[in-house]
């Protein structure tokens, strides 16, 4: 008997397919973000340019984690953090493998080419290119990045399909 949650094979397959999409448009956009701001507008670190009157360009090298958390200016510590994220990007690649179902393939291509775009740059310059600056007032947010965001969206709908289907396994 066919158990009532079963996917058919072309399902699993599908959601395999739009992870993995999702996974090479976030590199692909975080990449050429991440250039343009390097290469197309050469902005030095500090530079600011104001697009709206909540959001700036702000070029910063942020030696952390995802919004500049655990900052390590060593090589040391950026060696220990490009391995473990590396490794956490293996086992999320494993998982996005496995997966099943469309929701948790979206959000595990999201967080997993976020990953993959910060990895990409703390190898390349040590460090990861950061320019997406929210404020209001004096009131300032995070400055961040297209995989920082991804990663962020990934983990939000990773939670919500967990509340939402408590009962379902994406694997």
């Amino acid at each position: 008997m066919k158990p009532l949650f079963a996917h058919s094979l072309r399902t699993q397959k599908a959601a395999r397919r739009i992870g993995w999409l999702v996974v090479l448009l976030v590199l692909l956009t975080d990449r050429l973000s991440k250039l343009w701001i390097l290469d197309g507008l050469a902005m030095q670190v500090g530079d600011t340019r104001p697009l709206l009157p909540f959001f700036s360009l702000t070029f910063v090298w942020n030696e952390g984690v995802s919004l500049g958390l655990f900052q390590q200016g060593t090589m040391g510590g950026r060696v220990f953090l490009i391995g473990l994220t590396s490794l956490i990007s293996v086992l999320l690649a494993i998982w996005l493998q496995r997966t099943r179902l469309r929701l948790p393939a979206l959000a595990l291509g999201l967080i997993l080419g976020g990953a993959i775009g910060n990895i990409w740059d703390r190898v390349l310059y040590g460090a990861v290119v950061d320019f997406a600056h929210v404020h209001v007032g004096n009131w300032s947010f995070y400055i961040f990045n297209v995989a920082d965001a991804a990663i962020s969206v990934g983990v939000v709908l990773l939670l919500i399909d967990s509340f939402v289907h408590p009962q379902r396994q994406s694997v």
